[in-house]
């Protein structure tokens, strides 16, 4: 697991840095905008919920939601149904 958080750090959004360490706060790139492609889901959980946890720990869950869902785009479906 450790392994697989390292490369996601280091890799980022199409092959970008996303963590920089050095002397004061640590910088994170912003996560790409999720479109609901099914076989994405899983990343896409695992990389919000490091942001998360790195940047945004200090908001109450509500906040954390409404910036999340912010990053969803494309057509909502609901148990494979288009909405």
């Amino acid at each position: 697991m450790q392994t697989q958080i390292q490369a996601l750090l280091e890799e980022g959004a199409e092959g970008e840095a996303v963590v920089k360490s050095g002397g004061g706060a640590t910088e994170m790139a912003k996560p790409q905008n999720f479109d609901g492609t099914l076989s994405k889901v899983t990343e896409f959980i695992m990389v919000y919920k490091l942001y998360i946890k790195m940047k945004l720990r200090k908001e109450s869950v509500e906040e954390q939601v409404q910036w999340v869902l912010s990053y969803i785009q494309g057509e909502q479906q609901m148990c494979g149904k288009k909405m």
